[in-house]
């Protein structure tokens, strides 16, 4: 009967791991204020506090446009997106629930965002956005270079200190 026990007790903490594991997954990577740190020779953060599709177009073509002056290169070169308020509608599985219900998103959009992280672009999501408009965690987008930030105006303030150049579209 022991055994029996441990088999079970096994099979069930592997399955409890398993699920803990995948939920770890869903939600985005935290990362604090004392973490930014600065990446390559040259660095900007790219403030995305607005919704207009057109204007966050604009803020992607840039973000490749500096890219290329220094040849995608990510020893020289670093770009963050710091976004809160309707900017964070660009990183959301879909609009249900949110305050953008009614709009929709260029799938274009998500394909120049992914493109960009090819070449080291992270994107640094505010939580409190999140609270005040009581918006699910569980809605933004899983990628690897999305991160979750206590703080949007925060985060711009202190990657300021740490050398990057403020960059703000419009």
């Amino acid at each position: 009967m022991k055994a029996v026990n441990r088999r079970f007790m096994l099979f069930w903490s592997a399955l409890a791991g398993i699920g803990a594991s995948r939920m770890a997954e869903a939600a985005p990577k935290k990362i604090g204020l004392g973490q930014f740190k600065k990446e390559a020779e040259i660095n900007a953060l790219y403030h995305c506090d607005f919704g207009d599709p057109g204007r966050f177009g604009q803020m992607l073509t840039n973000i490749n446009n500096f890219l290329s002056v220094y040849e995608f290169d990510p020893f020289k070169v670093k770009a963050v997106i710091v976004t809160h308020g309707p900017g964070v509608k660009y990183f959301l599985t879909d609009l249900v629930g949110t305050p953008w219900e009614k709009e929709t998103l260029d799938s274009e959009i998500t394909a120049r965002i992914e493109a960009l992280a090819k070449y080291g672009v992270e994107v640094y999501i505010c939580q409190i956005t999140f609270k005040r408009l009581k918006i699910d965690l569980a809605k933004i987008r899983e990628a690897p270079y999305v991160r979750l930030v206590d703080s949007g105006v925060a985060s711009v303030a202190e990657l300021q200190t740490k050398g990057y150049a403020y960059v703000k579209v419009g």
